[in-house]
Order: C-alpha cells, then sequence, then structure tokens
C-alpha cells in the first residue's frame, strides 16, 4: 500500500526524470518552405537548390526540413520573390536580384558587361569575398549565399549577329535594367521578360531574340524556338545576371545556434565555388543540346567581340554615375569587383 508521503515521493521522482529526459526526448525540429519561379525539371532545381536543401538536413542531423516550391507554386510572380521572403510569406527564396531593379546596386556591379566576362566561379568567389560590403542592401534576409549564372549569351530566332549594327531595330529579352543598358547600347529594344514566359515571347514573336545563358535551354526548349546562340571569343559574355538565396531575417534570428550552423555550414566558401562550377558545367550542357538540334553555336572572332564590348563601355559609365546618385562610389566597387575576380580566377 502506497502512504500519502509514498505517493508524493514517487511523483516528485517521476517529474525529476521527465524533465532530465526532455532535452534528448524531444529536440525541436524545423520545416521551411524555399519558393522560387523555375520548374521541378530545371537544372538549378535538381542540381543546386535540391543537394543544397539535403546537406543542410543531414547537418541538422534530420531536425531540419527543408520543401521546395518551384514554378512559383505557392503564388505570385517572379519579381514578387524578394518581398515574400521578407514579409515572411515564406522562409527562403531562390531569386534574381535583376527582376527588382535598384534593389541592390552594389551587388550589380557584378552583372556588368565588361567586368563580368566568362567566370561564373570566380565571379561567384569575388562576391563571397566582397560580402562584407555588399551586406547592407540586404535587409530584411539573411543572404544563404550569391551567385551568378555563366552570362548573358546572344539567342536569336531566326538572324544572326555578329556586330552592333545588327542588332538596329530587334526587340530583345532582359533580365535586368544592366541588361536593358547593354541592348539599347546595342541599338535594339529591350523587353524585360522573366524567364519562365520566355518561350510564349518568342513563339508570339513579342522579341526577337534573349539575353538569356545556355543553361536555361533544355529546360525551356529553346532547341526548338532558337536558330543561333552567340558568345565571343574565349567564351566572353555580355555581363551576366545575380541571384541570391536567402531567409526571412526574423525566422533566421529566431533559429538556435546549432540550427543556423547546419545552414551556414551548409553555404560556405566551397559551396559558392561549386555553384560558380555548376553553373559552367550545365552551360556547357546545354549548348551540346542545341548543337544536337542541329542550332548554330557561333563563337564571334576577336575583332568582332572587342569591337562589340567597346559598344558596351558606356554601360558601365552609366552604371557608375547611377548609383552616385545613391551615395555609393561606383568606380570602387567596379575596381575591387574586376580585382577579385581576377584574383579568384588564379585559385
Amino acid at each position: 500500500m502506497i502512504t500519502r508521503r509514498g505517493f508524493g515521493a514517487m511523483a516528485a521522482g517521476l517529474a525529476l526524470t521527465a524533465g532530465s529526459f526532455k532535452p534528448s526526448m524531444a529536440q525541436d525540429t524545423y520545416t521551411f518552405k524555399l519558393h522560387h519561379m523555375l520548374s521541378e525539371k530545371a537544372p538549378a532545381h535538381q542540381k543546386m537548390l535540391l543537394p543544397w536543401a539535403k546537406q543542410v538536413e543531414e547537418n541538422s542531423g534530420g531536425r531540419v526540413k527543408i520543401e521546395v516550391y518551384p514554378s512559383m507554386s505557392l503564388g505570385g510572380k517572379p519579381p514578387e520573390l524578394i518581398q515574400q521572403v521578407r514579409d515572411g510569406v515564406v522562409d527562403i527564396i531562390w531569386t534574381v536580384n535583376g527582376y527588382t531593379p535598384g534593389l541592390f546596386p552594389r551587388t550589380e556591379v557584378f552583372e556588368l558587361p565588361t567586368v563580368y566576362l566568362n567566370d561564373p566561379r570566380a565571379t561567384t568567389l569575388a562576391m563571397y569575398d566582397m560580402f562584407d560590403m555588399l551586406k547592407p542592401e540586404y535587409k530584411g534576409v539573411e543572404v544563404m549565399w550569391l551567385h551568378v549564372h555563366a552570362g548573358q549569351g546572344i539567342q536569336m530566332v531566326d538572324k544572326e549577329v555578329r556586330k552592333p549594327s545588327d542588332f538596329n531595330g530587334l526587340k530583345m529579352r532582359i533580365p535586368s535594367r544592366t541588361g536593358a543598358w547593354v541592348i539599347e547600347a546595342l541599338g535594339a529594344a529591350p523587353l524585360a521578360t522573366p524567364v519562365p514566359e520566355l518561350p510564349q515571347a518568342l513563339s508570339k514573336k513579342v522579341v526577337d531574340g534573349a539575353l538569356i545563358p545556355w543553361e536555361i535551354i533544355p529546360a525551356l526548349k529553346l532547341q526548338d524556338q532558337i536558330q543561333y546562340f552567340i558568345e565571343g571569343a574565349n567564351r566572353e559574355r555580355l555581363g551576366t545576371t545575380t541571384f541570391q538565396v536567402s531567409m526571412n531575417q526574423d525566422r533566421w534570428s529566431g533559429l538556435p545556434e546549432d540550427i543556423q550552423k547546419a545552414f551556414r555550414d551548409a553555404s560556405g566558401r566551397d559551396w559558392w565555388a561549386s555553384v560558380g562550377d555548376y553553373w559552367r558545367e550545365n552551360d556547357d550542357f546545354g549548348i551540346q543540346i542545341a548543337e544536337k538540334a542541329g542550332r548554330n553555336h557561333v563563337m564571334l572572332t576577336e575583332d568582332e567581340t572587342k569591337e562589340m564590348l567597346a559598344v558596351l563601355d558606356p554601360v558601365v559609365d552609366k552604371w557608375i554615375a547611377e548609383v552616385k546618385g545613391a551615395g555609393l562610389d561606383g568606380q570602387a566597387l567596379v575596381d575591387q569587383a574586376r580585382d577579385l575576380i581576377a584574383k579568384n580566377a588564379t585559385e
């Protein structure tokens, strides 16, 4: 028979036992929604975002679950992604910085023609090395990583362009305001078109071509619509596009240190480098698809490339003047970006 005193002692013992086991038996788990604009078949979804999410989950010992939602399946349009994550509508986004012109002016330096030429790995690493200078413009989010793609190639429906005058009267899809300045300098009319909408714009003759990397060719089946895929000598491109993977700042700040570490360890400098390598490899794969389909892969001569890039020098000057109005030393940003890209190219 258990006395009142015995019952009380047993109850106290059980409470102490339960309390001592609580941390090991019931650790908190965390689920995150990652939203982006491309389809689940896109290489960026399959070969970049999913592997990163898996690595974070493994780093956390299974306490983190990242649900990836492609194709804007949680609603909205691609330019709304940055506001969605800032507002906490979603936890994490992958987006094109240029979808919101002027919002990330420091990072924009890496998009400029003659600053970016042909090396996504070196450029992405330069962004890592320069991040302390870029960070002030990422208010409301915690950046997991930034990157560029392999660069703006010229994709034309049915016209081969080899010199600036060939662009006169054409309408070209552009990814960002820096892309718009490139097209205007070449004498064509720029039209802002999110990547998922490009096939329809091409089929309806809304645009004659596009500034876009080769990587997206298989995902959008552009080999069925584009006849000419054009780049400069030594694979030089007309600038590039900057991207970010970022988490809502409040969500990040509310995470315990070990969970933050799981994200940081999956998003370190080596990861940024591998993302640059990924974009180069998949760009090469994209052009292989186009060549197998019988399309024309055109590489300009060195003289043609110099002529094209010379016409684009004023784009850099325009950008420097533009960001000066926001209180930024554009020339210093250009110089540092070029220096860091060159240093990382020799690694």
